[in-house]
């Protein structure tokens, strides 16, 4: 299976997901404002929002690839929240007794434009410095981030232009019970819709002031959240990205040292014949001489095996660890050679493989067998641990080869040189480039080699001449002595090291951060002084990924708050917007526990965008109890008249993002693993988040407008 069949399967899954997002949001929109010319104008939001977004796309030069297309997904569920509340700005207008769009309009705008251009400019804040974090991680968080902030300004401006022209043009008051005119379904809905919604309203309320009696219950409520969030992001799994099911396995076979290339032939034929009726394969190709960690070599061997397209292995036994499990089964009896099975990586050029990849070093300048030795005791404890599967190294000392020692005396009384000796030598047993051969357009390689049948034994060095320096032709046989010895068929040096590259896989259950920390005990215990190992491949880029993550996250933090700071004019309100935050983040590792996730880029991506969505749904009620305040109400009326009249745009912001990313907690078939991590972690946040922002920032702005007051009373300003 190439990576490209992957894609388009990957694509296709995700654009079938845009739009059961598409649908399910413009069904929610509808179900909370009870009328089809409404529900138009988020729709159409949703539609220009995603074609600026694809022009941003275009003159950025990104492709259309599975990170744009996420962020397209999570687009949905934000930037429909901006047209939401303009248009429930509107109704309220309407359900207060304004008959005229036009009024109604601009009255809503006069009161939620502020609010508006805040929350984009914090949810920008947000994924704009993500966008300049370096190596592989830096390339997923850049064109996630830089999509996301452009459709979230590009629904501000539509917010501030289209929708309200729209709610002035096709937005009209639903009819009064009282006139007697015949009632609509809409109008009958609406009308049952705002009963039950007005109790919903006063139940609230009544909800929101038992928490002002009681803030000790909110504080307690925050500690403890903070305090879970610490545990289980400790105790959450890790990852760089998710081990996808890419369709390809790939078996590294490899016989005992020295074997022949026809006894390499043989066992792997007997693999073949073991794995070759297993049903979900549906092709494979196998190659003697050459293994995809030995190199050329007549003791190794790969087989390459496609398995079905996606869709005819929909049950658990038909996923690729199944498979490779299966295939463990069926050749534990091969004693010929040894095997190693592993999945093709998720992102190609890191490595051959899934699972990780090390080099063990001899930083002591030491002998190659005792690096061996260290190794191997490196592995038997590898193995020991419950989170690998299984550590392995092609690595041998014991295959057969013969020392050359050229006699140097000789070749000076001969008149040649030790160069001149080897030279000839690599030319008739190991192959040497002569010149290019243009035949038909085509260029082709000439190489200078004996016949097979001239370099079978030692014998054959007297019939391999050098020419000397009186013209004659000597045979090399005089110049070399061959000792038969056993050492490595390669040699392996990292960072200058000498190394022996070891890898392996996590075991079921286990993620390759839990991996990696094993690893590093294990080193602890096992490696000398003068021995080392280092990371190689995608490991190497998740090992040192971790604290590039907590300052990205650190300055979106700081970001909101610089800019809540300028909205509010104060240091201590802004704090009950950025505290709901951990509320959320909670929600999203709780759900990714629940699970069985890892913490991996996908759902730190969504951890990013959570941050900037509950910042934004926040400032909606903080930013209307400001304004209340600063009219005369006390700072408990306000607090709580934000809460009733904010409850149904944060409701419908809430769960629009909430259902609409609901096809990818329940995502299947190709790139199944990052739809859930990034979906269940977001809408695990959402859920929680939502629930203690709906009860905890009314208290929260209740504790830190009085404080504002108290420690900074607004300055009086000099009158003309």
């Amino acid at each position: 299976m190439s990576t490209k069949d992957f894609l388009d399967a990957s694509i296709h899954e995700v654009v079938k997901t845009l739009i059961e997002a598409i649908l399910l949001v413009i069904l929610v929109v509808y179900v909370f404002l009870q009328s089809v010319r409404s529900t138009i104008i988020p729709a159409v939001s949703i539609i220009v929002s995603l074609i600026g977004t694809f022009a941003f796309l275009y003159l950025a030069g990104f492709s259309l690839n599975l990170l744009t297309l996420f962020a397209l997904v999570l687009v949905i569920g934000t930037v429909v929240d901006d047209a939401i509340v303009v248009v429930e700005a509107v109704q309220a207008k309407f359900d207060e007794g304004e008959r005229s769009p036009y009024k109604a309009t601009t009255g809503a705008m006069d009161g939620i434009a502020a609010a508006i251009v805040t929350t984009s400019l914090v949810f920008m804040a947000v994924f704009i410095p993500s966008s300049f974090m370096g190596g592989t991680s830096g390339t997923f968080y850049m064109q996630f981030g830089l999509t996301m902030a452009v459709a979230v300004g590009i629904s501000a401006i539509n917010a501030l232009t289209l929708s309200p022209a729209l709610c002035a043009l096709i937005m009209t008051p639903h009819i009064d019970t009282t006139t007697g005119q015949k009632l609509s379904f809409s109008t009958r809905f609406h009308h049952a819709f705002e009963a039950s919604f007005n109790r919903l309203i006063l139940r609230y309320k009544n909800g929101v002031k038992w928490f002002f009696r009681r803030k000790w219950v909110v504080g307690t409520a925050l500690v403890a959240s903070m305090a879970l969030l610490a545990v289980l992001m400790k105790t959450t799994k890790t990852g760089l990205v998710p081990d996808e099911d890419m369709g390809c396995i790939f078996m590294n076979v490899t016989t005992p040292p020295g074997s022949s290339l026809s006894q390499t032939i043989k066992a792997m034929s007997e693999v073949e014949n073991s794995i070759k009726d297993i049903p979900q394969i549906m092709s494979y190709s196998n190659v003697s001489g050459y293994s995809m960690m030995g190199g050329q070599a007549p003791s190794g061997g790969m087989l390459i095996i496609r398995l079905k397209p996606w869709e005819e292995r929909p049950e658990k036994k038909d996923e690729i660890n199944a498979v490779i499990a299966e295939i463990y089964k069926r050749t534990a009896n091969i004693k010929l050679a040894k095997l190693f099975v592993f999945a093709q990586p998720t992102i190609m050029g890191y490595g051959m493989g899934s699972g990780f990849e090390l080099y063990v070093q001899d930083r002591a300048g030491g002998d190659i067998n005792t690096l061996q030795k260290y190794t191997t005791d490196f592995i038997a404890a590898l193995n020991q641990r419950p989170e690998i599967q299984m550590a392995y190294t092609s690595f041998d000392t014991k295959f057969p080869q013969y020392t050359v020692e050229v006699d140097a005396a000789r070749c000076q009384r001969a008149g040649i040189t030790t160069t001149d000796v080897l030279s000839v030598l690599s030319g008739f047993i190991g192959a040497n480039y002569s010149s290019n051969l243009n035949r038909f357009s085509k260029l082709y390689r000439v190489m200078v080699q004996a016949d097979k049948v001239y370099r079978l034994d030692k014998d054959a060095l007297n019939n391999m001449f050098v020419r000397t320096s009186s013209g004659e032709m000597a045979p090399i046989g005089q110049f070399v002595t061959l000792t038969k010895v056993y050492g490595t068929e390669t040699l392996t040096r990292f960072n200058l090291y000498n190394s022996i590259q070891v890898n392996g896989l996590p075991a079921d259950g286990y993620s390759t951060g839990e991996a990696i920390a094993a690893i590093e005990e294990v080193a602890k215990q096992t490696l000398p002084v003068g021995y080392g190992y280092e990371f190689g491949g995608i490991t190497r880029e998740e090992a040192g990924s971790g604290s590039n993550t907590i300052i990205i996250f650190a300055i979106c933090i700081i970001f909101v708050f610089l800019i809540l700071c300028a909205l509010y004019e104060s240091i201590f309100v802004p704090l009950a917007v950025m505290l709901s935050v951990p509320f959320g983040l909670m929600g999203s590792f709780l759900f990714a526990k629940m699970w069985g996730l890892e913490n991996n880029i996908y759902m730190q991506t969504g951890l990013i965008m959570l941050i900037g969505l509950l910042a934004k749904t926040a400032i909606l009620l903080t930013e209307y109890a400001s304004a209340r305040r600063r009219q005369g109400m006390t700072i408990a009326q306000a607090a709580v008249s934000a809460a009733g009249v904010r409850l149904r745009p944060i409701l419908m912001t809430a769960l629009t993002m909430i259902i609409g990313l609901l096809p990818l907690v329940f995502a299947s078939g190709a790139g199944a693993n990052g739809n859930i991590s990034l979906g269940v972690g977001t809408v695990g946040g959402m859920i929680v988040g939502t629930l203690a922002l709906l009860f905890v920032v009314p208290t929260l702005f209740i504790v830190f407008q009085t404080l504002q007051e108290k420690l900074m009373p607004a300055r009086k300003r000099d009158e003309d």
